[in-house]
């Protein structure tokens, strides 16, 4: 029988194995931490996560369609969220299709599958896998970018951040404003001596509320074209936050859903309380001043790098996963062309997919691997359509920015038809 391995027992990894475990689908699941929940688990060694950290998009848009959250919260925080997949996994009998405490350390191709090497409690082995599924997660490598001169203060990623005892009474700077960065920024407001942030481009800010809804929850229905969307949304924003400008952000060089935007109008308020700083891109470190191009300098005891992330599958060679750029290049950021037994599942980045856009992707990788076991040539003819034909556009007319991390993303709604479209049709009878 066909057995395949999963590697992370994170929401990817868990939708994986539960869209597998439907379909009868034999699974062995290595996840390197304690328990299941990836990066949400702040205990986990690998996990990127704060003592402050929410969702930034709401419960309902977020969760799994078959098993939604107890919580009536709309933007629960980490703790939440790690019960809500502890719940899960030992609803659906998950947990125990995972191996923990155990760290996939290489993967072979060989004999028309993969051998994978993985060391755990018993030390190192070696068990061979008909295909493996990587979805250990896209944000536990930090992108940690170099500047000119050195910094004698301390100099830290924001993935070595977990509470706000780290800023007290220091004068903070912090790299970059993702939604991490402003999460950060906002908890030094209230315990940092100082905090500014340094920023290259401008952002959109987008409010966790519109007229009292969590904002992701309007306009849930048909999609607007992207340039209508654009337009109509840029002008809400303004209505209900303002021009960051104002605030002391550059303007943006790109239209609105063409970078993630920042769901934390905090910030705005925090700028407007003259709380915190905006600083020009940095130019060069000296000591503990920090340079920066608009010819301004400052001191700093810290700098922490909101630099976001580097996609990282450093267990097999690059060119089983066609590696172009950034990213590997995969049929809808899952299947390698050559088909060659390994699979991703949670490579996507998107606004509003959830964990309920991954298990869609994981129920398709199920559809397969079921078709290849039992009905090999409608298996046959899926990789037929994906060699044979262009791929489809997942971007949903939105001209995404050119930068290392956009080399995955996708529009949820583009991304989201093209997935069951490819699924219907792999299941046609004919």
């Amino acid at each position: 029988m066909n057995s395949y391995a999963v590697i992370g027992a994170g929401p990817s990894g868990l939708a994986t194995a539960r869209a597998l475990q439907k379909r009868g689908i034999r699974v062995d699941g290595y996840e390197s931490s304690h328990d299941v929940g990836g990066l949400w688990d702040i205990s986990n060694s690998r996990s990127t996560m704060y003592e402050s950290a929410h969702l930034i998009s709401s419960r309902t848009t977020t969760e799994f369609t078959e098993f939604p959250m107890r919580s009536s919260i709309d933007y629960p925080g980490h703790r939440l969220l790690l019960e809500y997949f502890r719940d899960y996994a030992a609803r659906f009998g998950l947990t125990e299709l995972f191996r923990f405490g155990t760290g996939v350390t290489r993967l072979e191709p060989r004999d028309g599958g993969w051998d994978l090497t993985a060391s755990g409690p018993d030390g190192e082995s070696t068990r061979w896998y008909t295909g493996v599924i990587l979805a250990n997660g896209t944000l536990a490598e930090p992108h940690i970018p170099t500047f000119p001169g050195a910094f004698e203060g301390e100099l830290l990623h924001t993935s070595a951040y977990k509470s706000p005892t780290q800023l007290a009474g220091r004068r903070v700077l912090l790299i970059g404003a993702g939604n991490s960065g402003c999460d950060i920024a906002v908890d030094a407001v209230h315990h940092a001596a100082s905090v500014e942030m340094s920023v290259r481009r401008g952002y959109y800010f987008v409010p966790r509320y519109l007229f009292g809804r969590p904002s992701d929850t309007l306009n849930q229905g048909r999609p607007l074209p992207a340039r209508i969307k654009q337009a109509v949304d840029s002008r809400v924003l303004k209505a209900f936050t303002g021009d960051p400008v104002r605030f002391g952000f550059p303007r943006p060089d790109y239209r609105i859903y063409e970078s993630h935007p920042i769901v934390n109008t905090m910030i705005l308020n925090h700028l407007g309380q003259g709380d915190l700083r905006i600083r020009a891109d940095v130019a060069r470190f000296d000591g503990t001043t920090v340079h920066f191009r608009d010819g301004s300098s400052g001191d700093y005891d810290l700098v922490l790098l909101a630099t976001g992330y580097t996609l990282d599958y450093p267990f097999v060679d690059r060119q089983h996963l066609h590696w172009r750029g950034a990213a590997p290049r995969l049929f809808l950021n899952m299947f390698p062309a050559s088909f060659n037994g390994l699979y991703t599942v949670g490579m996507i980045e998107a606004s509003g997919i959830g964990w309920q856009g991954r298990y869609e992707q994981a129920e398709l990788l199920a559809a397969y691997l079921a078709a290849a076991q039992s009905a090999p040539q409608r298996a046959a003819r899926f990789r037929e359509r994906v060699m044979g034909r262009p791929w489809p556009d997942l971007t949903g007319g939105y001209r995404y920015l050119g930068l290392a991390r956009m080399a995955y993303y996708v529009n949820k709604d583009a991304y989201r038809a093209a997935v069951h479209r490819e699924k219907a049709e792999l299941e046609a009878s004919s």
